[in-house]
This record gives structure tokens, C-alpha cells and sequence, in this order.
């Protein structure tokens, strides 16, 4: 089992990532409705959508706007450069105790999409304007210089998230060398899909 690479598989069959993936018990059965929902609003917008991750994401002039996620308890709307969102009705929730700005809508009913519509259209509006004007927020001065396509993936995958932020700093060192020595974009992409499961079990990129 990997994760997905077409995006229509994740809204019939899930990202990949589990053993429930392509199962009645995926947790994209559940909120199969609401997700759909959110997929309309983004593609309305004009945004392409990709896989990524293992989820769809939604794109604008090459850069990364939002991902859709879904769990057993909820399903997810996440911008990316959250730091950047303003958040005006305060809806916006932090993915997990690691992560600095809130930049996750979440909904626990199907209904709910219908019900936030405006304000999801808002924000999506808001997002793209950050893109076509080139904004991104400032780096923050840190020992670490990951690259671009991880600091993606943080922000995508709250459980990646949260286990890079707790590995020791020797071992996210070791992460930074791994993927700061790929030279093509893509190459780090599918290195960090690699060592997904290395980071979640607490190991450095050289360690069995």
C-alpha cells in the first residue's frame, strides 16, 4: 500500500496512508459529502488540483493554496502560509500544539461546508491574492533552513508535523542535509514521502 496519485482515488478510495485506505471504515466515506463540497468551492475558485501528500491540493500559479484532509472525527480545509491569513471571524484553528499560526478551517458535520461557504470562498479569495501578488511570510530566524517543499509538508500532514518537531535537533539536522542535497524539487518531494514513516518513528534519516 502508498499513498495515492490521482486525485479522483482519494474521494473513492482515501489517501493510501492506512489499512483503511479503499475500506467502508475510510474516514473519507464519512465526510464524503462535506468533502466534495470543499473540492467544488476550490475548483470554482479556478485553482488546480494536484495530489500531494496523498491529499488534493489546490494550486494557483504554481504555488500551493490549500489541502483538503479528513479524519476519523473531522475533515479539514488547511491554507498553506497561514502566518500570512487574517482570519477576520476567527475561525481559523492551529493544526497541533507544534504549529505556530492557525491556518486550518475544520468541520465536524457535512453540512457544514454549505453552511461556511462565504467565509471559505473569502479565504480561498484572500490566499490567491497573497499568490498573484508573490507574498509569502517572512522566515523566521531558526538554526534549521529546510527547504520549501518540507516546510510543505509540515504544514500539510499535522502528524509529520508534530513528529519532526520532536526529534532531536542532530536529527532534524539530518533531514536538512538529506533533502538540501537533492537538487530537483520532485526529488525532495518523493524523499520526504520516503522517510514519512522514519519521522513518525522518531529516527534520523541515517538510522535503521
Amino acid at each position: 500500500m502508498g499513498m495515492i496519485t490521482e486525485v479522483q482515488d482519494y474521494f473513492e478510495l482515501g489517501c493510501g496512508r492506512c489499512e483503511r485506505f479503499a475500506t467502508a471504515d475510510c474516514s473519507t466515506k464519512r465526510w464524503h459529502a462535506g468533502l466534495d463540497r470543499l473540492r467544488e468551492l476550490c475548483l470554482g475558485m479556478g485553482l488546480a488540483e494536484e495530489v500531494k501528500w496523498g491529499h488534493p491540493c489546490y494550486v494557483h500559479e504554481g504555488r500551493n493554496i490549500a489541502i483538503i484532509g479528513a479524519f476519523r472525527d473531522d475533515y479539514r480545509l488547511t491554507f498553506f502560509h497561514a502566518a500570512l491569513m487574517q482570519d477576520p471571524e476567527g475561525v481559523l484553528e492551529r493544526q497541533g500544539p507544534n504549529t505556530k499560526n492557525a491556518g486550518m478551517l475544520r468541520f465536524k458535520d457535512n453540512s457544514q461546508v454549505g453552511t461556511m461557504e462565504a467565509t471559505i470562498r473569502a479565504y480561498l479569495e484572500e490566499a490567491v491574492g497573497y499568490a498573484d501578488a508573490g507574498t509569502k511570510p517572512p522566515r523566521e530566524e531558526h538554526e534549521l533552513d529546510l527547504p520549501d517543499e518540507m516546510l510543505e509538508a509540515l504544514d500539510a500532514d499535522p502528524e509529520l508535523s508534530d513528529a519532526f518537531h520532536a526529534l532531536t535537533p542532530g536529527r532534524q539536522r539530518s533531514y536538512e542535509i538529506l533533502l538540501k542535497g537533492a537538487k530537483k524539487p520532485e526529488t525532495r518531494v518523493a524523499r520526504i514521502a520516503r522517510f514519512r514513516s522514519k519521522i513518525i518513528d522518531g529516527k534520523g534519516a541515517n538510522e535503521r
